[in-house]
């Protein structure tokens, strides 16, 4: 299976990152209208400051420089994850087990594509919700996203 360029950027950076004292919660590439974007998320225990995406802005860029991992020009910006922040990597699901999940599907399930509940488990397969205290699995290539939810149900 390839690696993708996210996955590359992930691992070339996750060191460099985590010495500005924030955590690496992902990276994304996606293309929006004509650009591409290299997103580098990160995380604090006390949140993220404007000066933290800076100060890993400026760590990253000459990385990425010399290792040229992607063959297009791209826009590198470095931002929080917010507080419904989207779950993509096995760690993610580890670290919010227990915490309220809003999941959306590619195709409705039973007629349903939106699910409200508790996220018991998940890995790189599968997703295990707690939904009215039924615990309901989602295989992960259902999945169009799951994300942390505030909102009470």
């Amino acid at each position: 299976m390839a690696v993708s360029v996210a996955d590359k950027v992930f691992a070339l950076i996750k060191d460099t990152v985590e010495g500005q004292n924030v955590s690496l919660w992902d990276v994304r590439f996606v293309k929006e209208g004509a650009n591409w974007y290299l997103r580098v998320i990160i995380d604090g225990e006390n949140g993220i400051s404007i000066d933290d995406c800076t100060s890993v802005h400026h760590a990253i860029d000459p990385i990425l420089d010399e290792a040229d991992p992607i063959d297009k020009s791209y826009y590198l910006e470095v931002c929080s994850p917010g507080l419904e922040r989207e779950l993509t990597r096995e760690a993610h699901f580890e670290a919010c087990a227990g915490e309220k999940v809003k999941l959306k599907l590619y195709k409705a399930k039973d007629g349903v594509k939106e699910f409200f509940g508790t996220l018991v488990s998940g890995n790189k397969d599968a997703v295990v919700v707690s939904i009215d205290d039924k615990d309901t699995e989602f295989l992960r290539s259902e999945i169009s996203f799951i994300k942390l939810d505030d909102i009470d149900f």
